[in-house]
């Protein structure tokens, strides 16, 4: 079976380690103690992520999007052309791409540093602002 460090297992929850041993800490998902570190089983990571995930969309605005697969980030770069965009931004470790229109780009105002985040449909990616 493999095992996780907590700081592991923060990286796959996209959380710090302080929030991951604050989880820990209230018992939101089992560790084990292993020399001066503490560690996770495979199986019990796997069914906390699940859980994180459902508790995310439970949240969430159901019917503001379709897309379920969000990444809340910054805008770092916007290059313009005569019709289309590229858009980047950098939502945690994950830097996302996207092509939309100018005239997209101009009415939802986006430029670097603004917050943004990217939703990822099949192969397209919507920008959501707000």
């Amino acid at each position: 079976m493999q095992t996780y460090t907590i700081g592991q297992a923060a990286e796959l929850l996209g959380v710090s380690i302080d929030t991951a041993r604050r989880w820990a800490d209230a018992d939101r998902f089992p560790t084990r103690r292993e020399g001066k570190g503490r560690m996770v089983d495979g199986p019990d990571l796997a069914a906390f992520c699940v859980q994180v995930a459902k508790e995310a969309t439970e949240e969430q605005d159901a019917s503001s999007t379709s897309a379920r697969n969000a990444f809340p980030g910054i805008v770092t770069t916007v290059k313009l052309g005569d019709v289309t965009a590229q858009v980047e931004v950098q939502a945690g470790p994950h830097r996302v791409v996207s092509l939309l229109t100018r005239e997209a780009v101009e009415e939802l105002g986006l430029e670097a540093g603004v917050q943004v985040t990217a939703r990822v449909k099949s192969t397209s990616v919507h920008i959501d602002r707000g």
